[in-house]
């Protein structure tokens, strides 16, 4: 072992570089490399509003104490089964277990033939599946490829974007003015809602 006073370490300890210990050139900015995880409890915007109207009164009984229960147990679903109906473009666990996507038509081979012959036709005026693909994001050279190959570029359309609801697809006949194909739309998300209901 080594002494402090030895020749050897401390000819060894000059041939290392020495630590700059000034305190003024240290970074106290240790988020850049340690970023600081959000453990906290989830802000007021980012919950549901029903869960934050407990009372106030820490010695107020709980609604669910009441009883003799613990407050765990109370209804969970209770602003659903008020009968209370989110927006159309809802995107909340119980609207989404509901919502019919592009994968449901694409089962439906009836339905999928009529909007086929609705979106298919290669008629300038009529604004058709082109028109649908490329609002959501198709570029143009995949375009020219599906109207080339011997499937149907409706069904090719559907296919790549089969995850989506049928709500955003039904807007896009709303935005190109095909009331036509939005009925048949409709009469699958209504057919849809009401197995699911079952």
């Amino acid at each position: 072992m080594a002494f402090p006073d030895d020749p050897l370490r401390a000819d060894h300890m000059a041939k290392e570089p020495v630590e700059d210990t000034d305190p003024s050139t240290l970074s106290f900015n240790v988020s850049d490399k340690y970023p600081i995880q959000d453990t906290g409890l989830p802000k007021a915007e980012e919950c549901d509003p029903i869960t934050l109207n407990g009372p106030t009164n820490s010695d107020a009984p709980h609604e669910g104490e009441e009883n003799g229960f613990p407050d765990s147990t109370g209804e969970p679903l209770s602003d659903i089964s008020r009968g209370e109906s989110c927006k159309e473009d809802c995107t909340c666990p119980a609207c989404s277990l509901r919502a019919p996507t592009i994968s449901d038509l694409l089962n439906d081979q009836d339905l999928l033939d009529v909007i086929r012959i609705k979106l298919d036709p290669y008629h300038p005026t009529v604004k058709n599946w082109r028109n649908f693909a490329s609002k959501w994001g198709m570029p143009y050279d995949e375009l020219c490829f599906l109207e080339q190959r011997p499937q149907s570029p409706t069904l090719e359309f559907l296919l790549r974007n089969s995850q989506r609801p049928v709500g955003q697809l039904m807007e896009l006949c709303r935005l190109y003015h095909r009331a036509d194909v939005e009925k048949v739309l409709h009469r699958l998300s209504v057919f849809t809602h009401e197995i699911k209901l079952r």
